[in-house]
């Protein structure tokens, strides 16, 4: 495991923190300085600022986010993070991000490789999202968000469509732009009034109220794993 990745899964900081860390010298790798590409093996000793880093067990957390916490570890202006609503010892971070006013279903984890998988568009992970929008989508709108959309960023792939009401509907997207659904409705000429994300991964929010959280089970983090090659 590379040693930011080690760092991180340990909760000492998030990658990017942890290479601040090894690129100050606090960090060693059986008394020698890490590097950036430094990998850790079974029996390696790991220290930061001198005190041994032991790695902790993985945490695999299905959160049913609220409205206006920010999807990150730490917010420099202050605001209520999903981190903070999340127990535990050991530190788990958000894959992927759901914006403030997004809510709905967000998994945090400790597992560096399952993260990344998961979030990476390579893998094709699947996301629900329910869209309470201005006006009355009709055919032809429904139409062209199931084709694609020609976004600042370039077209979207192609997406399942279902109008569950005259403004509501639900959208499942293969990709995970920043802010796409909001963006694509807002391309068709219905902004988003309200969202949420009803699925992710096949996962739902279940019983859980917003703001609740629990544990994966075993064999949700199996599949998940199955989902995206891991197994």
């Amino acid at each position: 495991m590379r040693l930011n990745a080690y760092l991180a899964r340990a909760g000492v900081a998030s990658r990017r923190g942890a290479d601040g860390l090894i690129k100050a010298g606090r960090v060693t790798v059986d008394g020698a300085p890490g590097e950036l590409n430094t990998f850790v093996e079974a029996g390696n000793v790991v220290r930061v600022d001198g005190r041994e880093v032991g790695k902790q067990a993985l945490r695999h957390v299905l959160l049913n986010k609220p409205r206006g916490t920010i999807t990150t570890a730490r917010d420099p202006k202050g605001r209520p993070t999903v981190v903070d609503l999340v127990g535990g010892e050991v530190r788990v971070v958000p894959v992927g991000r759901l914006d403030r006013d997004t809510t709905g279903v967000l998994l945090l984890t400790n597992d560096g490789p399952l993260a990344h998988r998961l979030a990476h568009p390579r893998y094709g992970v699947e996301k629900a999202y329910v869209a309470e929008v201005e006006g009355e989508p009709d055919d032809e709108v429904l139409r062209r968000l199931a084709e694609g959309i020609e976004l600042d960023d370039g077209p979207t792939a192609p997406a399942r469509v279902t109008l569950l009401g005259p403004s509501r509907l639900e959208l499942v997207l293969h990709e995970g732009r920043n802010r796409q659904v909001r963006r694509m409705l807002e391309a068709v000429g219905h902004p988003v009034v309200r969202l949420r994300r009803a699925r992710y991964a096949g996962l739902g929010p279940g019983r859980l109220k917003p703001g609740d959280w629990r544990e994966l089970t075993r064999d949700e983090v199996r599949r998940l794993r199955r989902l995206v090659g891991l197994s």
